[in-house]
């Protein structure tokens, strides 16, 4: 069967995954160290890269694997709010999102697609975790379906019940305040199997299995 993943989930040692406030400078707010370290040219695996493949690397590069389809919320894909304006914003990622597969982006503000060459195609929909999730399941066939978040989204999808593998990272810094995965989620963790392992660089990774 399918399944909805949460690929390189980074959480500060109190709780969050990202900062309050999305800026055109500040992509996941205040919480830019989480990323600090971070080596995105692993994330379709360590062919063809020319660095040595360490624990963090190796485990980065599951995110691409069996992928079909990607769920994002609307600041993942940028800091706008409202109805849409004609600005020309494509994502974060300028020409080259590493996405190459269909993109649905939750929104209350619907607007036309945007593709690009390598396969990646952006697709603004409304409706609930699982509506959404439905259409990107039907899109991605018998591939999986990502849940890339940000953490307000992937919190909406564990309170449906509708995620059944997570990577967690655990990264030794504390920020203070920002959005939280967790929050209101007491006992979410019973739902699962969890595996721990701890890297050289400070992290701990965590895989979180749905329970059979």
């Amino acid at each position: 069967m399918p399944r909805t993943r949460v690929h390189n989930l980074f959480v500060s040692l109190d709780g969050y995954a990202a900062g309050d406030h999305v800026a055109l400078d500040a992509p996941i707010g205040d919480a830019g160290r989480l990323f600090a370290g971070f080596d995105g040219r692993f994330i379709h695996g360590i062919g063809g890269v020319d660095a040595p493949v360490t624990l963090d690397r190796a485990l980065t590069s599951t995110w691409a694997q069996g992928i079909g389809a990607e769920i994002m919320g609307r600041r993942k894909f940028g800091p706008q709010t409202g109805p849409w304006t004609d600005d020309g914003w494509q994502g974060w990622w300028d020409d080259e999102p590493p996405f190459h597969t269909p993109v649905f982006v939750m929104t209350h503000h619907p607007r036309p697609p945007i593709e690009f060459a390598n396969g990646t195609s952006f697709h603004f929909v409304d409706g609930s975790a699982q509506e959404v999730l439905t259409v990107a399941q039907e899109t991605a066939g018998d591939l999986d379906v990502r849940l890339g978040g940000g953490p307000s989204t992937i919190r909406q999808f564990l309170d449906a019940d509708l995620v059944d593998i997570m990577h967690v990272v655990i990264l030794p810094i504390v920020l203070g305040r920002g959005v939280s995965p967790w929050e209101g989620l007491t006992g979410v963790e019973d739902r699962f199997t969890v595996e721990s392992v701890a890297s050289p660089s400070g992290r701990i990774h965590q895989f979180w299995n749905r329970k059979v």
